[in-house]
């Protein structure tokens, strides 16, 4: 029980829990095991940031479904073409190269003779020689420029958007699982430490007893030594153990406050606040038949239904690089307007309103309309093998996980296996150290009447003590280990819940 104590005690000084003063408490809370585990549940930051991730997933979700949503775009952009850029054209291609012929028919010579008025109508004629291109730089368009407009796109078809829609809401069930994980760890940590703070308590109130029963035994002894009728070793040697019992008790209190202190961790309560557990030890049975299952099932530990989930996520991931291969196809559309001119503040007067083709006012429109509609087609071609690799590597996980099967089968099977025997042992041990606990009661209760009424020794008083104490070490020892016994074979076989 030392050992345990030393064990438990390091424990607590690596998580930097230490024993402190009260200060500022509201008074005394009291706690049931099933108090101190809802408590824990509700106030761990374990849990708190597990549900939060069960938030994210939801989240992850909505973002997920937001993709087969519209997405809408505006956009407004001003440019000032400060150099506007220059572009070679051939002028030679609009003309040039042949001349004007005037042609006399007769029927004109005749009208002239009358006197009559003839218009005469120039002929261009090509030059059947070859035309040298002549070159001259353009600058096209207005220093200012702008535009604003309105863009949209719908998704029709795209197939790794189907596959995430399944993959999101198995993701949501992988979270949810991980919460359940959290809160059976925080039920067997609570749960733990609520019966070493029981253990603890009940075998201070035996070491009171003793020290009331050794007292009086010291007390009694001392007067008779003065009476002369004891030797003074007798007081010494009751005294020596007197002492040593107050010392043991002293350590068992600061262990008290070591396990309450672990106790409020595991709730992760305020270690100022002052509790007091209502459930008492003898409530607490241990029954290996009562904590037996004789239909296991795989699916009741969490971590295979988390491994579950990890593999239906790998599943999907496959179908989901194999969806890269399909086509995308989306419904496109657009509107808005832009303009141009040769100063800002004429540009930014925004006349839409046509004057007439011919109207060249102060108020001749700058600015233009113009929209669109229609479908983008995607076809993936060739990206390099990429996705050949993305869709091994996705197999590849889902036989990690097909594997990971058979290694926790084993796991589990084992640890059933061992839980169950240490549960054996420990039920075994305490059936044996309470008959010893019994006997050491009796050997005391007899070695004190026969030293009260002269017939025994002050050395068997002080033996049968010092094994009474011992016992008593052992059989709470032996209690407590039975109890975190059923709490490891409950949690082995999934049936740990609050």
């Amino acid at each position: 029980m030392k050992v345990k104590l030393l064990i438990l005690t390091w424990v607590l000084s690596a998580a930097g829990i230490y024993p402190v003063a009260a200060q500022g408490t509201t008074g005394t809370q009291p706690f049931s095991l099933q108090e101190a585990i809802q408590y824990a549940l509700e106030n761990q930051p374990a849990m708190k940031n597990a549900e939060l991730q069960t938030q994210a997933a939801k989240a992850r979700v909505g973002q997920i479904r937001s993709m087969g949503l519209p997405q809408v775009n505006a956009g407004v952009d001003v440019t000032d073409n400060f150099k506007i850029q220059k572009n070679l054209v051939d002028v030679s291609a609009f003309g040039g190269g042949g001349q004007q012929q005037v042609t006399i028919t007769p029927q004109n010579l005749g009208q002239l003779n009358n006197g009559q008025n003839v218009v005469l109508v120039p002929e261009f004629v090509p030059s059947t020689e070859p035309v040298q291109p002549i070159y001259s730089a353009f600058a096209f368009g207005l220093q200012y420029a702008g535009a604003a407009a309105i863009s949209g796109n719908q998704l029709l078809f795209d197939g790794s958007y189907l596959i995430g829609l399944k993959a999101a809401k198995v993701y949501t069930d992988l979270a949810r699982k991980q919460v359940e994980q959290t809160e059976r760890d925080i039920i067997e940590n609570v749960s733990k430490a609520y019966y070493g703070v029981l253990v603890t308590r009940e075998r201070i109130g035996l070491l009171d007893q003793n020290l009331v029963r050794l007292e009086r035994i010291l007390r009694e002894t001392t007067e008779i030594n003065k009476q002369g009728f004891a030797e003074k070793i007798d007081v010494d040697r009751l005294q020596v153990s007197y002492n040593n019992l107050k010392v043991e008790k002293d350590k068992a209190n600061r262990l008290l406050a070591l396990s309450i202190d672990l106790l409020k961790f595991q709730m992760s309560l305020d270690q100022n606040q002052a509790i007091e557990l209502t459930d008492k030890l003898d409530n607490v049975v241990v029954d290996a038949k009562q904590v037996a299952v004789t239909n296991f099932d795989y699916g009741q530990r969490v971590e295979y239904a988390i491994l579950e989930t990890q593999r239906d996520l790998a599943l999907l991931d496959v179908k989901n690089k194999v969806a890269g291969y399909y086509p995308k196809l989306f419904l496109t559309g657009r509107y808005g307007i832009n303009g141009g001119s040769r100063n800002f503040s004429d540009l930014m007067e925004l006349r839409t309103k046509d004057m007439g083709p011919n109207y060249r006012g102060p108020d001749f429109p700058n600015w233009f309309s113009f929209g669109s509609v229609g479908l983008s087609l995607q076809v993936p071609i060739f990206d390099g093998l990429r996705k050949k690799y993305e869709v091994q590597q996705a197999r590849i996980a889902v036989e990690t996980a097909n594997n990971g099967f058979k290694i926790l089968k084993q796991s589990i099977d084992l640890q059933m296996r061992q839980s169950n025997t240490i549960l054996q042992n420990a039920l075994q041990v305490l059936e044996s150290q309470k008959q010893s606990l019994e006997l050491a009661q009796e050997v005391a209760r007899v070695a004190n009447i026969k030293f009260q009424e002269g017939v025994g020794s002050n050395l068997e008083v002080v033996t049968a003590e010092t094994e009474l104490r011992q016992a008593q070490t052992n059989y709470y020892g032996a209690v407590y280990d039975a109890i975190i016994a059923k709490v490891d074979l409950q949690k082995a076989n999934g049936t740990l819940t609050k």
